[in-house]
């Protein structure tokens, strides 16, 4: 009786058991838990971000994600890169896609010649507009006397000095950066307001034949 008191007694004393089994003893870790929240969501295919008329560059993008344990975390992404605020930003996941196909290289003369082809969306009897993407080239044998620009509508306004007796003119280029053109004779200068469909700066520059319009 007394041998198995006594060892008892030696088993208690080398033994570390600890008083709660449900905690950690000292010098383990804690364990990473999770929720048990159920998080099933729709998986992402893609989503689309509209940006307003005034931005231009974008600096930085930042994700938020719940991790398993419900906690909240942002990932941030640096960018500064110009962007066209007409074109939405997209964000997606990509399960598998084929691979991208080589690009194909263009002659720099192809490049060069697609890039400036000008299309023809107003005539006046003494103006003529061409638009290319931002740019706007307006040919006419008339002097400029001012431009500036106003809001609401963003509009650009030309004043070319000449004294005649040209009719109103209007012309709306629906879908297009500039919009909409109207001429008007004043007292010996006739106006071209171009309208713009959001917001922007302008370049003027005189060329051969007339004006470059740049819009940035």
């Amino acid at each position: 009786m007394i041998k198995v008191f006594l060892i008892t007694t030696f088993l208690l004393v080398t033994l570390h058991a600890r008083e709660n089994p449900f905690f950690p003893s000292k010098g383990e870790k804690d364990i990473p838990y999770s929720s048990n929240e159920n998080i099933e969501k729709v998986p992402l295919k893609r989503a689309t971000i509209t940006l307003p008329a005034q931005a231009r560059i974008l600096q930085k993008v930042t994700i938020e994600y719940k991790n398993l344990d419900g906690s909240l975390e942002t990932k941030n992404i640096e960018l500064d890169n110009s962007i066209d605020w007409h074109l939405p930003i997209f964000i997606s996941q990509d399960y598998g896609s084929a691979p991208a196909p080589e690009p194909i290289t263009k002659n720099k003369n192809e490049t060069l010649k697609k890039s400036i082809e000008y299309e023809q969306i107003a005539s006046t009897q003494y103006l003529k507009f061409y638009s290319s993407g931002k740019n706007l080239k307006i040919i006419t044998s008339d002097n400029m006397i001012r431009n500036f620009l106003l809001v609401d509508p963003h509009r650009i306004v030309l004043d070319f000095k000449r004294d005649s007796s040209m009719k109103s003119y209007s012309k709306k280029n629906f879908k297009k950066i500039f919009n909409n053109i109207r001429v008007g004779n004043h007292d010996g200068y006739y106006r071209a307001v171009i309208e713009l469909d959001g917001l922007y700066r302008y370049k003027l520059d005189k060329i051969s034949d007339g004006y470059l319009l740049k819009l940035r």
